[in-house]
């Protein structure tokens, strides 16, 4: 009978190292704005000052608002229309241009889950809406002495709300096919939602059905919250607009990230 010779020893590659695509994608984002930021910075910080130099002029004999003056109750609320505007652009702005541009299956194509695919715009989306955010605050806090009563609060309706704002806008460039939709989506949802969300009034100055009416707007919340921060003092209790926030984002987040997982008008 013929031997048979034991098997050679087997010989044990090391395990592969797995990769996640999220820090790349996510870096990719911040550079995306950041090399325009002459754009998509500059220029948001120079429409909030615009605003300021406008309305705190025509309105400067108007009744102090929380004990203080008009212009010290505006800016706070130019900050948050800022924060979330430029958070919503960014997110919307990247998805539709990286559809129709046809480098959207790189990022596919990359070792990424649906939920870090989110997180990484999402991610982004804050940091340049904060960033616009800071400017503006910076620029404007010398036209007016601003209060500081509640700073955490400031800090967690920044940080909610742009994060939110980020999620919506990857909620519409997923659902736009062309820079038309998106921008409908922009003029008719989000700067109306935000201008009348009582960036440059308090609602009680409204009459019964507009302050009512305030009341199913979400981004009223956000910036009322936001606001309560400086002054220690809002329309509506900040643990209220905290718990609307709260489950306004629940709600958005769980809807684009079924969408994402699904590949919804990403993998045509």
């Amino acid at each position: 009978m013929t031997e048979l010779k034991p098997l050679a020893p087997m010989i044990l590659m090391p395990e592969a190292k797995i990769h996640s695509g999220f820090p790349a994608l996510f870096r990719k984002e911040v550079k995306r704005f950041y090399k325009v930021a002459f754009q998509t910075v500059a220029a948001p910080i120079l429409t909030a000052v615009l605003y300021l130099l406008i309305f705190g002029h025509v309105l400067a004999n108007s009744p102090p608002i929380y004990g203080y003056a008009y212009t010290s109750f505006l800016i706070p609320g130019l900050v948050m229309m800022s924060i979330l505007q430029n958070s919503f652009a960014n997110t919307s702005s990247s998805l539709i241009q990286s559809k129709i541009t046809g480098n959207l299956v790189f990022v596919l194509l990359a070792p990424l889950s649906h939920i870090e695919f989110f997180a990484a715009y999402v991610g982004a989306a804050m940091i340049r809406g904060i960033s616009v955010g800071l400017g503006v605050f910076f620029v404007t806090m010398w036209f007016a002495p601003m209060p500081f009563q509640a700073p955490w609060w400031i800090f967690i309706f920044a940080l909610l709300g742009s994060s939110l704002l980020g999620a919506m806008g990857l909620l519409a460039g997923m659902w736009a096919d062309k820079f038309d939709q998106l921008a409908a989506s922009q003029n008719f949802v989000i700067m109306p939602a935000t201008m009348l969300s009582g960036v440059f009034y308090s609602i009680h100055s409204l009459p019964s059905f507009w302050l009512t009416v305030s009341h199913f707007n979400p981004f009223f919340y956000m910036i009322d919250g936001f606001r309560y921060g400086f002054f220690g003092q809002s329309d509506v209790p900040p643990f209220y607009s905290l718990a609307v926030l709260l489950t306004f984002m629940m709600v958005v987040t769980w809807v684009v990230l079924s969408l994402l997982k699904k590949g919804y008008k990403l993998r045509n």
